[in-house]
């Protein structure tokens, strides 16, 4: 797939974030970054987008604020010229007890990890549009995916991201009629988080089909693979390893 002369924003350049902005530019595409406290970690992908000969700009939003949504689309495309693709990954996954939930807690989250998808892609609408069509890709989890929770202590997290699932089907039958597709990647266990311990990790690949921790490049596989299609939408992909069907 050549990507040359297209753009692509990323929201939440932190670790997969950074390996999806490598391989787009690798295909050729201008690429955005968005980051709330993660300023080194966008640069740095910034880094690996230039060195592979394209454009880059990082932009600071706190994307539980509609004002920074429009602002981050609409500051990718007075930088870079256009858009193509949309790749929702800003998230914020945080374990806190059902009694100790306040409504600060709830809003934070879903305006992160629903709200914002929504808000970005209505922002990013009109210059899809002009470009002739593209790509939305959010991203939900495999839990909300399998559709039942699974953990205690992340009730807003899953909420937020089954309502991911219902948001892409819905915009992706909203947006048709303009060539913009929409879909969701749903990740398993790619890349173990900094606080698990050797003994948690290895529960994880005992408990996944496959045995083992995926890679961010399985995301980057899944990605790709949605930008190139041209008949896929309203679809939801897990990348879990099996871990669904256990």
């Amino acid at each position: 797939m050549n990507l040359t002369g297209k753009v692509a924003l990323i929201t939440g350049a932190r670790r997969i974030g950074g390996a999806v902005a490598a391989e787009l530019a690798r295909l050729g595409a201008d690429v955005g970054l968005s980051y709330n406290r993660s300023q080194a970690e966008a640069e740095r992908a910034a880094d690996v987008v230039h060195a592979c000969g394209r454009c880059a700009t990082v932009i600071h939003a706190d994307l539980a604020r509609s004002e920074d949504c429009r602002r981050l689309v609409d500051s990718t495309v007075a930088v870079l010229g256009r858009l193509d693709v949309l790749v929702n990954m800003a998230s914020t996954y945080r374990v806190t007890p059902f009694d100790d939930l306040t409504v600060t807690d709830w809003q934070q989250v879903i305006a992160v990890d629903l709200t914002s998808a929504f808000l970005c892609a209505q922002a990013s609408v009109p210059h899809l549009r002009q470009a002739g069509g593209g790509r939305i890709i959010n991203f939900s989890d495999w839990v909300a995916a399998s559709r039942r929770p699974r953990y205690v202590g992340y009730l807003p997290y899953y909420v937020a991201k089954t309502g991911i699932i219902g948001l892409t089907e819905a915009l992706a039958l909203e947006l048709a009629g303009d060539g913009i597709l929409v879909n969701a990647v749903a990740p398993g266990p790619i890349l173990p988080p900094d606080h698990l311990d050797a003994d948690a990790r290895r529960r994880v690949e005992q408990e996944t089909p496959l045995g083992r921790w995926g890679g961010s490049e399985e995301i980057v596989k899944a990605v790709v693979e949605l930008i190139g299609s041209e008949f896929i939408t309203g679809e939801t992909i897990r990348v879990d390893g099996g871990r669904h069907v256990r």
